[in-house]
This record gives C-alpha cells, structure tokens and sequence, in this order.
C-alpha cells in the first residue's frame, strides 16, 4: 500500500525521509504572522497554473551551527585512519576550498553523490557492500557537510564541475557514477556537461525536473519558510519520525543527525538551484549506459519521473522496486544494491 509520506525535498522536500505534505503545509499555516517577523514582507505563493519561474523566499538569517559527533579519520579501504588529515581534494587542483570526500575499496571506480540536506554518510548502510567490488569516493557536496564552507552559487553545473576537479585529482578519467534523490540531478549534470567522465549511469529515485505538479511547485516555495520558521533540527525530526517504524529508531535518529547538522540558510540557497534544475530537453544527450530505480510507493519522487527519464535517455533500463519508497536505500538495501551490481556488472 503506498504511503502517505513524502520525505523532505522533492515537491517540498527532496531530500531522503518521509513527511507527510499536508502536515507541513498546516504547519505553515500555523506559523501565521512569523512568515512577517522573519522578513518583514509577505512570502508570494504562486498561482496553481503559474508556469513561471517567480519565487517568494524570505530573506536569510543566520542560525546557529549544530554540531554533532563525528569519528576521526577519513575511511580509506576497510578502516579509519586516525590522526591523519581529512582526505581531500588538492588546493592546486580547486581555486577555492578543498572538496571533502572519502574513499573505501578497490576496482573500478563507483562516485556516490547524496541528495539535499544530507552528506555522503546516507550511503553509510550500502558503501561496504559496493567496496568489496570497487573503489567508492564519496564526496560532500557543495554547501553540505564538511565541505560546507565553499561558498556558493549551489547550481547542479557548479557541483558536476567540483565532481569533474575531484575525479581530476584522483586521477579519474571515468567512472560509474549513482545520483540518489536530488544527487540524480547532479549525476545528470555531470555526464551532460563532461560525458567522458561517466561510463555508466545510476539514477534512483531521482528526476529531470521536480517542479512537474501544482502540488510540486506549491510545496516547492513552502519548503524555505518551514526550514526557516522551524529550523533544521525540529525539521528532521519531523521529517523522520514518520519514517521511524519503518526504518527503525537507531537508522532514523542516525538521520536526523545528518540532517540536523546541516547549515539552514546554505540548504534554502541550494534548493533554490534544485527548483531550477530542468534536463528534460537534454536527456536525449545522455549517452552513456543508464539504470533509472524507482519505488513503487515513492511519493516524493512519484514513479512519473522515473518513467520521464526513462523515456528521454536512449537505451536506460528502468527497474521498479515494490514496496518501497523514498527511503529505499535503507530499507530495502539488498534489493537496491542486487540491482546496481546486475547492472554495473553487465
């Protein structure tokens, strides 16, 4: 039975755990006179049958850090070195700030790239499970984690672009490469923009343009004024205590720390970029052998965008996986990591 869930990021939240719309929206409504005491203006909600790009953020204000305990050490084949400095991209290699990313495994390379409002530790559950066939980087993006201090824009062409310097500095020429939620964006973008560097594709629960609905754009603008009305801490929890029964308390409190941890005004600006983003006319150029997985009960990223980007990229095999949503990654792992093997292995 499909779930009346939608996890945070795509319509209002694209991100990876499971809120219901309609709890955000009365509890933007329960808000009330804070939308003024933010900004001093109004938010300008757009119309149901707008199709313009016009948005009504409220402006930024800064909010406190929230820091949470990480371990020491950069993972690098089967175990953390300690003491040692984060594993990072050469400054010779970036003209700003190093791109933060770790490394397990050998083989043929694998680039995970995470979705908004989380780090590259959401692939935590399946790395070790990839590692034993190839090598995995793993990198926070822009604006995320560790490597939030690079300061903007958040465009997905910016982040494919750190990708392609970061492969530089491994010394990769391609790679297979797997975008999850809003990560697919940024997937997609780097085999558009540099195809040599992807050899095959990986898009899972993912989309060529996220604002397709009504509902979509509606809960698009509501996402800014709840981050900044509620704050990143409380908005996890929200978000992932519906999903708790499903994901169990441990994985769910392990997620809402990553999400807790990332910086409120740095997750509006990026998903600004995320609303933006449209590859629907440039899928066809996507040449590269690719695996589109959807879940069959995903209602943030409904199966209508797997189906779009199955139809766009020549060649793409689309896999559904039954009974699942959003949080497949985690709660149907073996499925997700059988068919990425069948898939890379081919």
């Amino acid at each position: 039975m499909a779930s009346d869930a939608y996890p945070l990021g795509h319509g209002i939240y694209q991100a990876v755990a499971p809120v219901r719309s309609d709890d955000l929206l009365s509890l933007a409504d329960r808000c009330g006179d804070h939308w003024w005491g933010l900004g001093g203006s109004p938010v300008s909600w757009p119309s149901l049958s707008d199709e313009t790009d016009s948005r009504g953020f409220l402006p930024d204000r800064p909010e406190p850090r929230t820091r949470r305990p990480r371990r020491p050490g950069v993972v690098t084949g089967d175990r953390a070195i300690r003491g040692r400095p984060e594993t990072a991209m050469s400054p010779a290699r970036s003209p700003s700030a190093p791109l933060y990313f770790t490394e397990r495994g050998s083989g043929p390379p694998l680039l995970l790239v995470h979705g908004l409002m989380v780090t590259g530790e959401m692939f935590e559950p399946v790395i070790g499970h990839f590692a034993a066939r190839h090598r995995v980087i793993v990198p926070d993006l822009r604006g995320h984690g560790r490597s939030r201090g690079l300061p903007p824009p958040y465009t997905p062409a910016r982040l494919a672009a750190d990708l392609s310097r970061l492969l530089d500095h491994l010394g990769i020429d391609s790679t297979a490469v797997l975008g999850y939620s809003q990560g697919g964006a940024i997937a997609q973008q780097l085999a558009l923009d540099f195809p040599d560097r992807c050899d095959r594709l990986v898009l899972a629960c993912t989309f060529a343009f996220n604002m397709a609905t009504r509902r979509e754009k509606i809960e698009g603008h509501l996402l800014p004024l709840v981050l900044r009305v509620v704050g990143m801490r409380l908005s996890a929890k929200l978000v992932f205590s519906r999903a708790a029964s499903q994901l169990g308390t441990e994985r769910a409190d392990w997620l809402v720390g990553i999400m807790a941890d990332q910086n409120r005004d740095l997750m509006v600006a990026a998903w600004k970029e995320t609303m933006a983003f449209d590859s629907r006319r440039r899928l066809a150029e996507i040449a590269c052998p690719t695996l589109v997985i959807a879940a069959s009960n995903d209602r943030a990223v409904p199966i209508h965008h797997a189906q779009m980007l199955h139809d766009g990229v020549a060649g793409s095999q689309l896999i559904v996986i039954d009974d699942a949503d959003h949080a497949l990654i985690w709660t149907h792992s073996d499925e997700f990591e059988r068919v990425t093997d069948d898939f890379l292995g081919a």
